[in-house]
């Protein structure tokens, strides 16, 4: 009797992991799901955003900048706010533009912030930054970058009233077009840092899809994203 508690008690064990396995891997696999819903919500708001802020006369030097650039990191809900201290964040989507002049599948980034000094008020902003030279899109790929630090970052004024003869300047590697609700006193892109989004970039594209190989090297493709490429200049 001894000897068939002791080979059943292994059992149990196995049997009781089994069953746990068993409930927590709906909960992973809504996690990865969730990921993916999440990146194809991404992907449409960065569309609307894009398609809203070209059709929009105050924002008529974008299409020009975009046709001149390498490429495009669109995030559609930047969140500024704070008292005292203050931060930002929001998460986008970077596109490159090819040697033959298409528009690469996005990868996923996220764009955050911190500071201190006399600022208030609350500020949600659709954003679009074109990237005006290869050294940019690069330096955006191969590392986590500071705008101001590692790339010059030129903001606006880009809307209603810039004249007609305002050209890119070659010297700025980032060019900014904001579209603001709400009230904010002070602070600026200056000192954002982007990151990748890499749970976004696998649950969208697949294990191992890296900004890299999606944008360059093209190895990761989705047809939900033909909508956003159709609708870049």
């Amino acid at each position: 009797m001894i000897k068939s508690l002791s080979q059943a008690l292994p059992l149990a064990k196995i049997m009781s992991l089994a069953f746990i396995i068993s409930l927590l891997s709906p909960l992973t696999l809504l996690t990865s799901a969730q990921a993916a819903s999440d990146a194809e919500e991404l992907v449409g708001e960065s569309r609307y955003t894009l398609e809203k802020m070209l059709n929009n006369p105050d924002y008529a030097k974008l299409k020009e900048f975009t046709e001149q650039s390498k490429g495009v990191l669109i995030i559609p809900q930047l969140v500024k706010g704070g008292f005292i201290v203050g931060g930002e964040g929001g998460s986008g989507v970077l596109l490159v533009k090819g040697s033959d002049g298409t528009w690469s599948n996005p990868a996923f980034y996220t764009l955050a912030a911190g500071s201190i000094g006399l600022q208030i008020g609350g500020e949600v902003s659709e954003v679009v930054f074109t990237l005006m030279n290869q050294g940019a899109v690069e330096a955006i790929l191969d590392s986590e970058i500071k705008f101001g630090a590692d790339l010059s970052l030129a903001v606006g004024p880009f809307g209603a009233g810039v004249e007609a003869s305002t050209t890119a300047n070659l010297d700025v590697d980032i060019y900014a077009f904001s579209s603001s609700v709400g009230l904010f006193g002070g602070g600026a892109f200056e000192g954002a840092k982007l990151f990748t989004r890499e749970s976004y970039n696998s649950s969208y594209y697949g294990a191992g899809a890296t900004p890299k190989a999606i944008t360059l090297e093209r190895v990761y493709t989705n047809p939900h994203s033909e909508k956003l490429r159709a609708a870049l200049p």
